[in-house]
């Protein structure tokens, strides 16, 4: 290879073994310089500096499109939001480019700023939907756990708690913070639970395997994975015990990818849970990564995962139990929430009146065994 193709520096190596790559026809095979294999590792830990958001190739057409924006980050304060597709960076045009090349171009010096053109997804002509904004670069904590306790009035009129929990990314934190998360909620009396996966791009898979454990009994299968010849192979829990077995309603959407999917999966087939949202991403790519001598990365998708139902998920995605659509709720609940003095976003989003709804009526079936 040496002899036939004269490098003359990295980046031109990097170009002729992205050309080699490209042949294979799967946009996730790839190979990233040190600077970007870095930047994905940061991220992974859950700390960067950039501007607060999470991007991925669309793999029906190949652009870049945005996933989520960090709550209050630049991004989301300039008016991006979920399905945007990203043109340019700094004047430079994105065609070609993987998500880690994009978004290492978005990173950087907390202080300094990035111009992006952005086509939005909430407007119906091209052209008058592109727009140029310059995005200021700061410190992003990825916190991947947010979480808060809702009163909850059951239909025969008692008043229960009902856990919210979202969780934002698959970072290394991820399972110790949801457990801790979900041990604190148990000790103040909450009685069911909403885990909350809209707009998850996911992240380390080990860390959606080990999430998934925590609401899981026994020796269920989390995820199966098959390879290019068609040999599969199921991932299994190991004498799993649930921090706790309340009724659980988990929300999903159209940013719900890779990790999330596995997850929700995961709770779903094993009958834990009850899904509620919109279909999901369809990522369900399983890669290995090679860290060569100079510090870049090759990522090489080697199988892709099955639901433990054998549902396969790849540019496919997982379809919910439930649309998140309030005309789904009978007047008695409707009318009781609408009553409630409390003007929180929580209560005004129609996902999780849907999914205390869906709990409503796990409890009762509860309750009539």
């Amino acid at each position: 290879m040496v002899e036939m193709f004269p490098l003359n520096s990295a980046d031109v190596a990097y170009t002729k073994i992205s050309g080699m790559l490209s042949t294979l026809g799967d946009p996730f095979t790839r190979i990233i310089s040190p600077k970007e294999y870095q930047s994905f590792r940061i991220g992974s830990d859950g700390n960067l500096q950039g501007v607060g958001i999470f991007i991925n190739i669309e793999p029906r057409t190949g652009h870049l499109v945005v996933l989520s924006c960090v709550k209050g980050g630049p991004a989301a304060r300039a008016g991006i939001h979920e399905g945007d597709e990203l043109i340019e960076i700094n004047g430079e045009r994105l065609d070609g480019f993987t998500s880690e090349a994009a978004a290492q171009k978005l990173r950087g010096t907390a202080g300094t700023s990035v111009k992006v053109k952005v086509h939005s997804a909430m407007e119906s002509s091209r052209d008058a939907s592109i727009r140029e904004v310059n995005l200021p670069r700061e410190y992003i904590t990825l916190s991947p756990i947010s979480s808060t306790i809702i009163p909850h009035k059951t239909r025969d009129g008692h008043l229960t708690k009902t856990g919210y929990v979202k969780l934002s990314a698959f970072s290394q934190s991820a399972a110790i913070d949801m457990a801790n998360t979900i041990l604190d909620m148990e000790t103040q009396g909450v009685h069911s639970y909403i885990l909350d996966l809209r707009n998850n791009p996911g992240g380390l898979v080990k860390a959606g395997l080990d999430v998934a454990q925590i609401w899981l009994d026994g020796d269920e299968t989390l995820v199966n994975t098959i390879d290019r010849d068609g040999n599969m192979l199921p991932i299994n829990m190991v004498d799993g015990h649930a921090i706790t077995r309340d009724p659980l309603v988990v929300l999903v959407n159209e940013g719900s990818a890779s990790a999330s999917e596995i997850l929700a999966g995961a709770l779903h087939d094993n009958g834990r849970a009850i899904l509620v949202g919109h279909k999901t991403f369809g990522k369900g790519k399983i890669q290995s990564v090679t860290e060569l001598h100079d510090g870049s990365a090759l990522f090489v998708t080697v199988a892709k995962y099955l639901s433990p139902a054998l549902h396969d998920i790849d540019q496919v995605g997982i379809m919910p139990d439930v649309q998140c659509t309030t005309d789904m709720l009978n007047s008695p609940r409707d009318s009781l929430l609408k009553n409630e003095s409390s003007t929180s976003s929580l209560e005004a989003d129609s996902c999780i009146l849907v999914a205390e709804h869906e709990l409503d009526i796990q409890e009762s079936v509860g309750t009539a065994s």
